[in-house]
């Protein structure tokens, strides 16, 4: 039977209880997120300005930009106040929200990545057939899928997650409201929403892991028939600032979510959730440009335009 004082807020722990370290803390995450801001804007106003980069790849990297952008702004201003303020209160309605945008957004990058693996594997394997596959048309169904099946996903854990009663301690053990901790808290049967969890994040997780491992196996295999040690360095260098990411972001959401739940895996989730909530969309902007010379040029021709005279004089 529910305990009818339902909690009408909640109250974000954050990663410590130290005083002496929210002033750096804060600086931190300030800084991530303006860097995140500055890179994943920056790769759009890109992607958009240069005709040459209006390609189905770069189309991809462009809408990863914006789910990075999306997701990570779900939880740092909230985080940066928090810790500004050191009001660290959040409401229901407030906590569902960035709930809902955080796993939306996160589900959206693990079907973008699969997409983008997608894309390589027509590129390498496919390269005479790569525009008769990789079509406007084909590029919007594979976007237009990662968002209904991420915003979908996050429909799901939502209403599962919300619907439960949280009538005890209103003290979230996380910088965030994340699916874990909000289990943890109640004082419902979590059972079922725990299934729900592992088999709902289980399968989003395998499936576009599994496309993306098929995809560079295929991959692998036209590399090593390749005759020219270029062509096979070509190839893959086309592939290695995705399997970065990929490595990167899977590592961290299975290390997280996929593991038994304990006091002691809610706290080193903690540093995973920082990794891959925050970190990971400041690093992918930097992983798909310092390798890639289309996206350099292409920095160089807008500073070019804007800063003429400061350019050439730096040349000289």
């Amino acid at each position: 039977m529910e305990n009818s004082t339902e909690a009408t807020e909640f109250i974000l722990l954050g990663l410590t209880n130290d005083p002496n370290l929210r002033v750096p803390l804060l600086l931190v995450f300030l800084f991530i997120y303006l860097i995140t801001l500055a890179g994943n804007w920056g790769m759009m106003v890109i992607i958009h300005s240069d005709p040459h980069l209006h390609t189905p790849m770069y189309f991809l990297l462009s809408n990863l930009s914006f789910v990075d952008l999306g997701y990570s702004s779900a939880i740092a201003p909230k985080v940066v106040a928090a810790l500004h303020s050191g009001d660290k209160a959040i409401s229901h309605h407030g906590c569902a929200a960035q709930f809902f945008f955080f796993v939306g957004f996160a589900t959206v990058e693990c079907y973008l990545l699969a997409s983008m693996a997608y894309d390589r594997h027509a590129a390498v394997c496919r390269p005479l057939h790569y525009t008769t596959t990789m079509t406007a048309g084909v590029c919007a169904r594979l976007t237009t899928g990662s968002y209904v099946c991420g915003f979908l996903n996050a429909s799901i854990h939502t209403a599962d997650t919300f619907r439960l009663s949280f009538c005890g301690s209103n003290a979230i053990n996380h910088f965030f409201c994340d699916m874990p901790p909000l289990l943890e808290l109640s004082c419902s049967d979590t059972h079922i929403s725990k299934l729900v969890v592992f088999f709902v994040v289980g399968f989003n997780v395998f499936f576009t892991l599994l496309v993306i491992l098929i995809s560079y196996l295929f991959i692998y295999i036209a590399i090593q028939r390749m005759r020219s040690a270029e062509g096979r360095k070509k190839a893959f260098s086309t592939c290695a600032s995705h399997l970065t990411a990929v490595s990167i972001f899977y590592g961290a959401i299975i290390f997280m979510y996929l593991q038994p739940s304990s006091s002691q895996s809610m706290d080193t989730g903690k540093i995973a959730s920082v990794f891959y909530t925050v970190v990971i969309p400041m690093l992918n902007p930097l992983i798909y440009s310092l390798r890639n010379k289309e996206v350099k040029n292409a920095l160089w021709k807008i500073l070019n335009k804007l800063y003429p005279q400061s350019l050439n004089a730096s040349r000289k």
